[in-house]
C-alpha cells in the first residue's frame, strides 16, 4: 500500500468507501501509470483483467467513474485523489468540471477557502504551505500561467460546463479556446499541451452527451476521474448505466453503514383527501411541514446545548411544480394569513426565472443556508437542486409536484441525506429526514418495501393535537446572568430563557455589553477568592 494513501485517509479522516476509492486510484496507477502517451487500449486491457466492471472508457482518453450515493463526501474524495496525485506521483495541474453556476461556486469556495468547514485539505501539510492555485472559469484569461507569478505549484482549474454549453451552441467554439493576449494563444491550447493535466467530473452524468463535454475532451488528459451517485444516462429507452465504473456504493449501503439520515415518509394521523381539492391537500401538506421543522429546530438546538455541539438550523425544502408554480408558493408564505408572517424573511425561490445579479444573490444566499446567522428557514425550488448542493441541515422535504412515488424518492431524499455532525448521533430527530407525503404516503411505503429496493424508508404518523402545541428550547442560567439581562449564547427565534418573569436591571445593548464583560470576569474570579482583580478594559 503506498503510504501517501494512509497518510492522506488519516489526515482526511476519510470514510471507508471514500478510502477503498484513493486505494482503488493507487492501484490503477500502478497496473496502468497513465501518461500523456501512453497506450489507452492496453491500459483499458489492463485495468479490465482486475477490475471487470470496466468495460469501456467511454472517452478516447483513460476515465474512470466512481460512483458513491450522496452524502458519502465526493468532494472531499476529489481532495483526496488530487493530494494523492500530487504527492505520489508529482502531478501539478488539473481541471475540476462543474454541472451548473451552483456547484461551480460551491466547488470555488471548498477548493479555495481555507477558513471554509468544509476545505477539501484541512490536514494537508504540504497544501497548508503551499496551497494550490485556483483558476476559475472567470480569470483563467488574465494572466499567463507560465510565469509563476500567480500560478505556481498545483494548479487546479474549475471551469461550470452549462457556461461552456451556451457558449458552443451554433457550433461557435467556447471562450477558453480563442486566443489569449496573455498567453499568445488559447488557454485550451495551453492546457492540452501540459503533460499532466488530470480531469475530474463531478456529477459526471449531467454533461455526458453535451456539446461542451465534447469540446472539454479535446484537452486529452492523461485520466479522467468521474464522481456521480446516479451511473448512468437516463434516454428515451431507460437508464443506459456507465461502462467505466470501478467504485459503486450505493445509497442503500450508506443507509446501512449510518453514513446519512435515515428518511421518514409523514402522513397525517386519519388523514382522509376526499372532498379536499388539491390546493387544500398542497397547504395542509406545507403548513404541516412547517410545524414539523419548528418541532425539529426545537430538537435540534435542545441536543446541541445538552451535548455541547454547534447548533444547527434546520430548513424546509419545498418542491414546486414549475416556476409559477413557485411563485405563488413564495406569495403564500409571504403573506399574514401563513403562521402569521413569519417566515416573510425567511424564505427564498431557488428556480431558473433568476438570471444576471439575481441569480447570484438567490445563489449566494442559498450556499449559506447552514449558517445560524442566515435567516433562510424555507427554499422553494424547482428541479435546480437535484445534485450536488451538500448542505447538512435540510431536515423536512415537502413534495408537491405531481410524480410516482419512485421519482418521489429519488428526487426528495438526495439532497437531505448528509448528517450534520458526520455521524449519526443516536437521537431520532437528530438522525432523520422527514418527506411530507400525505397523497403518496402509502403509494411510497409501497415502493420503498419492493424487494429490488435499496432503500427502506421510517414511518412518521402526525397528531393534529400535537402538531398544534408550540414547544420551545428552555435555557436556564444562574439568576445574577438573568437579573442582568444576559442571554445564553447562540440563542434562537425558538430559544426560551428560564427565570424571565422577572424585568433585567439592564435593558439596553451598550448596558448589556458591560454587564457581559464585568459577568465574564466575576466568574473567572468566582472560585478564586484571594486573586486581585485584573485591570478593567472597559
Amino acid at each position: 500500500m503506498n503510504r501517501h494513501v494512509n497518510a492522506i485517509a488519516d489526515r482526511l479522516s476519510l470514510r471507508p468507501p471514500q478510502r477503498r476509492s484513493l486505494e482503488i486510484l493507487d492501484r490503477i496507477t500502478e497496473i496502468a501509470p497513465p501518461g500523456k502517451n501512453a497506450d489507452v487500449a492496453a491500459m483499458l486491457a489492463a485495468i479490465r483483467g482486475e477490475f471487470p466492471s470496466v468495460t469501456d472508457f467511454e472517452r478516447d482518453f483513460p476515465s474512470l467513474c466512481f460512483a458513491l450515493a450522496t452524502g458519502v463526501g465526493k468532494t472531499r474524495l476529489m481532495g483526496a485523489f488530487i493530494s494523492y496525485l500530487h504527492l505520489a506521483h508529482g502531478i501539478d495541474n488539473f481541471f475540476v468540471l462543474a454541472p451548473n453556476l451552483t456547484i461551480y461556486n460551491k466547488l470555488i469556495a471548498d477548493f479555495s477557502d481555507r477558513t471554509h468547514p468544509k476545505y477539501v485539505f484541512r490536514g494537508i501539510a504540504e497544501f497548508a504551505i503551499d496551497a494550490p492555485s485556483i483558476i476559475t472559469g472567470d480569470n483563467y484569461d488574465q494572466h499567463d500561467p507560465r510565469s509563476g507569478t500567480l500560478f505556481g505549484g498545483v494548479r487546479i482549474n474549475i471551469f461550470n460546463i452549462s457556461k461552456i454549453n451556451s457558449e458552443v451552441r451554433g457550433g461557435k467554439s467556447p471562450r477558453i479556446k480563442r486566443l489569449s493576449e496573455y498567453i499568445g494563444e488559447s488557454y485550451f491550447d495551453y492546457l492540452a499541451g501540459l503533460p499532466d493535466l488530470v480531469m475530474l467530473m463531478d456529477e459526471s452524468h449531467r454533461y455526458r452527451a453535451s456539446a461542451g463535454i465534447r469540446a472539454i475532451n479535446e484537452l486529452r488528459p492523461i485520466l479522467g476521474l468521474e464522481l456521480t451517485a446516479t451511473p448512468f444516462v437516463e434516454t428515451a429507452r431507460g437508464a443506459v448505466p456507465f461502462k467505466n465504473v470501478i467504485v459503486d456504493y450505493p445509497l442503500g449501503q450508506a443507509m446501512a453503514d449510518g453514513f446519512v439520515k435515515e428518511p421518514a415518509v409523514v402522513t397525517r394521523k386519519d388523514f382522509n383527501p376526499a372532498g379536499m381539492s388539491a390546493e387544500e391537500i398542497e397547504r395542509l401538506k406545507l403548513e404541516d411541514g412547517v410545524r414539523l421543522h419548528e418541532s425539529v429546530k426545537m430538537e435540534l438546538e435542545t441536543y446541541a446545548r445538552e451535548t455541547g455541539n454547534a447548533i444547527v438550523k434546520p430548513f424546509v425544502l419545498v418542491i414546486a411544480r414549475d416556476t409559477s408554480h413557485a411563485s405563488q408558493l413564495l406569495a403564500l408564505i409571504q403573506s399574514d394569513n401563513f403562521f402569521a408572517g413569519r417566515y416573510r424573511d425567511k424564505v427564498i425561490q431557488v428556480d431558473s426565472s433568476k438570471t444576471g445579479a439575481e441569480e447570484e444573490k438567490m445563489i449566494a444566499r442559498l450556499l449559506k443556508v447552514e449558517a445560524t446567522s442566515e435567516p433562510t428557514e424555507i427554499v422553494i425550488h424547482v428541479n435546480m437542486l437535484k445534485e450536488g448542493w451538500d448542505v447538512t441541515n435540510l431536515y423536512t422535504i415537502v413534495p408537491l409536484r405531481a410524480a410516482n412515488a419512485r421519482v418521489l424518492i429519488e428526487q426528495s431524499i438526495g439532497r437531505g441525506l448528509r448528517l450534520p455532525y458526520g455521524k449519526r448521533t443516536g437521537v431520532t430527530a437528530v438522525d432523520r429526514l422527514n418527506i411530507v407525503a400525505h397523497d403518496k404516503f402509502q403509494e411510497i411505503i409501497a415502493e420503498a418495501n419492493q424487494p429490488e429496493s435499496a432503500i427502506h424508508l421510517q414511518t412518521l404518523v402526525l397528531d393534529a393535537d400535537a402538531l398544534g402545541q408550540k414547544t420551545t428550547t428552555v435555557v436556564s442560567q444562574s439568576q445574577l446572568a438573568t437579573r442582568l439581562g444576559l442571554t445564553p449564547a447562540h440563542a434562537t427565534g425558538s430559544t426560551t430563557l428560564a427565570g424571565q418573569d422577572q424585568a433585567p436591571v439592564f435593558t439596553k445593548p451598550e448596558e448589556q455589553k458591560v454587564a457581559q464583560i464585568t459577568y465574564e470576569v466575576i466568574r473567572t474570579l468566582e472560585n478564586q477568592p484571594h486573586r486581585p482583580c485584573p485591570p478593567s478594559n472597559i
